[in-house]
């Protein structure tokens, strides 16, 4: 019995357009996040969806909700396990800012941020609870950037050395007796 779990990126906000950093900051969708969110719900109107989980910041849940509204489904459950990469002394910088304040190297220094193994960790274990507790299902997952890149390098090394994920992709993953495929990776077809 194959679980088939949809990984969204958050609509687009006004801090990606700036380039800052957003880790866990709570900023919300700007208005072409929520057209691309729209979009994307449009998208899956044709296709079956049981459940969906959305990280609990604004911004994932924001674009969770207009998918719910569009498939019918009675609720959105968040889980902080999904949130986006704490980014420490960096949130609100864009790479110029950090560049200025802490040097060309700021990436080396210890700024406070969280480690990618845990974050890897925290979404791979998401991932292998749902693949379990909802074996079968078709489950949509709106989360962050970072997360779910690195939830992919470490869940599918060979397949996944670097990651990009746009705003408003859909990445599609099967479990299916402890085994993991990728589907689909990084597609934003409604956005053209």
């Amino acid at each position: 019995m194959a679980t088939t779990i949809g990984l969204i990126r958050h609509g687009v906000t006004e801090w990606n357009n700036l380039g800052k950093a957003q880790g866990i900051s709570d900023i919300p969708l700007n208005e072409e996040g929520i057209k691309q969110a729209t979009a994307l719900a449009n998208r899956f109107t044709s296709e079956k969806w049981d459940i969906i989980f959305s990280s609990n910041l604004t911004r994932a849940r924001q674009t969770a909700e207009i998918i719910r509204q569009f498939l019918g489904i009675a609720s959105v459950f968040t889980d902080d396990r999904i949130r986006e990469i704490n980014c420490g002394l960096i949130e609100g910088t864009t790479e110029e800012e950090r560049i200025s304040r802490w040097g060309i190297n700021w990436r080396e220094q210890n700024l406070g941020m969280e480690d990618f193994k845990m974050v890897a960790k925290r979404g791979l274990s998401f991932l292998e609870e749902l693949s379990v507790g909802h074996a079968g299902k078709r489950i949509l997952v709106v989360s962050h950037g970072a997360l779910i890149g690195l939830s992919l390098q470490h869940l599918m090394p060979q397949l996944f050395q670097k990651t990009y994920i746009d705003n408003t992709s859909l990445t599609i993953l099967t479990h299916t007796k402890n085994d993991w495929t990728c589907q689909l990776y990084n597609c934003t077809k409604h956005l053209s």
